[in-house]
């Protein structure tokens, strides 16, 4: 999984070749996700929760700098392999911590990923080169989607009636980062808060018969999404249709997001999927997914979007029905997409798209 030489020399080329593109001096990335995304993989952040990290990058046509203070750089230089990368580290104090940024900085025409004195914001087109995966990129995809889809599984085999979402969380949290992954989405909810809520923050709440687990998992920078449902008991009917429906949007998705065809049309499809199922109206409830990479959704496919699909990108969709969620994240191939996040021993439901010719696993409750 180590970064090589011709792969940093890609993402250098495209950081280049966007200064040509806006005709700037420099190029600043301060985000967590566009930092691990330049130097292929390395962390800049201290506290997970920030959006932007301990460490800057500054790429000029001849140059590339790395800002961060005499906390951070031992680790950046000596863990992470930065200088070795060829960053040319720009060391600041504590007590000052972007003085040496903003002396790389002054005078230049600048683009940036965030808000920065005068650069002129390109945060956007960044989140879609994010989400334009390398070869080296979808192989780390694959591995973080096996390791997420394990620490699933394990968490919800591991759960038991009078649990609180709480302890369900923590059970998730520690299956996840005891295989060196962060879990940066733990989203718990039990019974009849998987009907109420869509993004469903765990409580003190205790489980009687219904679970939904949802992680999105982070490593390498690349974030994978998977969610579950587990059920103590038989399904009851109006359930079960519901899981049922939510598994015909989810494999109408996933088979229709395939190279040359904007999300606009992949929702539009969606869209037709919950109509056919008897739930028209579901998908106004909840974003259905996008585009994953640096970020749990790098761009969502949205009504109207132009974004077109590529292959060696990866998507995560998320269809909900109130009280059922589907999701697992996908890399889009020349010939096929593949499904990273498989739990093999999971009960699935075999969905078949005729115009696609394909047919689709979709998992569906556990049921203990």
């Amino acid at each position: 999984m180590q970064p090589t030489y011709e792969e940093f020399q890609t993402k250098l080329a495209i950081m280049r070749a966007l200064l040509e593109k806006h005709g700037a001096d420099g190029l600043l990335l301060r985000r967590v996700s566009s930092f691990a995304w330049a130097t292929c993989g390395v962390t800049s952040y201290v506290n997970t929760a920030t959006t932007e990290g301990a460490a800057s990058l500054l790429v000029t046509r001849e140059h590339c700098f790395l800002a961060t203070n005499n906390i951070e750089a031992p680790r950046l230089e000596q863990e992470s392999g930065l200088a070795e990368q060829g960053w040319d580290f720009r060391i600041s104090h504590w007590t000052t911590p972007i003085v040496e940024l903003n002396k790389l900085t002054a005078g230049l025409n600048l683009i940036a990923d965030v808000a920065f004195g005068g650069a002129s914001d390109i945060s956007a087109e960044l989140s879609r080169l994010r989400a334009s995966l390398t070869p080296a990129e979808g192989q780390r995809f694959r591995q973080l989607g096996q390791l997420c889809a394990q620490a699933m599984d394990s968490a919800a085999r591991g759960v038991r009636p009078a649990m609180t979402e709480y302890e369900i969380a923590a059970l998730l949290g520690a299956e996840t980062q005891k295989r060196g992954i962060q879990p940066i989405v733990n989203l718990i909810a039990t019974d009849e808060r998987i009907y109420r809520f869509r993004h469903p923050l765990p409580t003190e709440k205790k489980l009687e018969k219904y679970a939904l687990l949802v992680l999105s998992g982070r490593r390498w920078g690349l974030v994978c999404s998977i969610s579950r449902l587990v059920h103590f008991g038989s399904v009851p009917a109006d359930l079960q249709k519901r899981i049922d429906a939510t598994a015909r949007v989810n494999a109408v998705l996933i088979a229709h997001t395939r190279p040359g065809r904007s999300l606009d049309d992949v929702f539009q499809d969606g869209q037709r999927g919950y109509a056919a199922t008897g739930f028209p109206d579901e998908w106004r409830f909840h974003h259905q997914g996008g585009a994953v990479g640096y970020e749990p959704r790098e761009f969502l496919g949205m009504p109207g979007s132009t974004d077109i699909v590529s292959v060696g990108q990866a998507y995560a969709w998320n269809p909900t029905i109130s009280g059922a969620k589907m999701e697992d994240t996908i890399l889009v191939g020349t010939q096929r997409n593949e499904i990273l996040t498989i739990t093999p021993t999971w009960p699935v439901v075999s969905v078949k798209i005729p115009e696609q010719g394909v047919e689709i696993s979709c998992p569906l409750a556990l049921v203990v």
